[in-house]
């Protein structure tokens, strides 16, 4: 029996070298890729690991400051002062009795005092500024007396008082007991949106002239010609604002103006 050709490269099993050889390759590619995925992710993975962030991890800008802005009606620490070096008072003063230091301005208020505490610290530097909210005039009477007892109370004192309640005569003659001495007292009238507004500054207005060193700064009036400088409470100031820096200037000019 005659046999056919013999092809080259074939077993009696009807394997193909060259097929052995593809399917070789083959393998050798997927395991080649295989590797390289493997490689790819593990290299995402670490990549991943490296730059992944908590989502919360950019803080935003009110965070990291840590709130640091005071908000309105607060009480910073007290008193405060801008520099070691305190103003010199007017040349015209007359020199102050015990428990007061002469060259130095003692402010006391309530919390819209704090509202312009800043620019007031600016305008007249080095003076002691004890505010706080809700402060009553009774309590600043208190503060002004233990200060005076200290022997620490300033030659001039500022009385930004009767923004939280209505004053009569009697409490302005035990202010100017306790202030008995001091070469000037400034008192702040008041603008609030609050019935007593007109009592407490009337009691100012009233006795201030019984007084040869005691003079007024009239914010109630000039709060009223420019109402725009004020909250919708009518009483309080934005921090430091264009009204904030108007009442400093105003008590400001007080504290350095001649007697007479």
């Amino acid at each position: 029996m005659r046999r056919g050709p013999r092809r080259e490269g074939v077993g009696r099993t009807g394997f193909s070298v060259c097929g052995a050889s593809s399917m070789l390759v083959a393998a050798l590619s997927l395991v080649v890729m295989a590797t390289l995925l493997a490689g790819c992710s593990s290299l995402l993975g670490n990549r991943s690991a490296r730059s992944g962030l908590p989502s919360h991890h950019h803080a935003s800008r009110s965070t990291r400051h840590g709130g640091h802005g005071v908000a309105k009606g607060s009480v910073r620490p007290h008193p405060t002062t801008t520099t070691s070096t305190t103003a010199p008072p007017p040349s015209t003063l007359p020199p102050p009795g015990p428990g007061f230091v002469a060259g130095r301005v003692t402010a006391v208020g309530d919390s819209v005092m704090i509202d312009y505490e800043t620019p007031l610290e600016q305008d007249v530097p080095g003076i002691q500024v004890y505010a706080a909210v809700s402060r009553q005039w009774s309590a600043g009477e208190a503060i002004l007396a233990q200060l005076k007892a200290e022997d620490q109370l300033g030659a001039i004192v500022v009385v930004g008082l009767g923004t939280n309640g209505p004053i009569t005569t009697a409490d302005f003659n035990t202010m100017m007991s306790i202030l008995s001495g001091a070469s000037r007292v400034v008192f702040v009238t008041v603008h609030v949106g609050q019935p007593w507004q007109n009592e407490v500054n009337g009691v100012i207005e009233s006795n201030v002239g019984r007084f040869p060193n005691a003079v007024i700064a009239d914010w109630a009036s000039l709060a009223d010609a420019n109402p725009g400088w004020l909250y919708s409470d009518g009483t309080h100031l934005p921090i430091d604002g264009p009204g904030a820096q108007a009442l400093a200037a105003l008590v400001a000019s007080k504290v350095n103006a001649p007697l007479g």
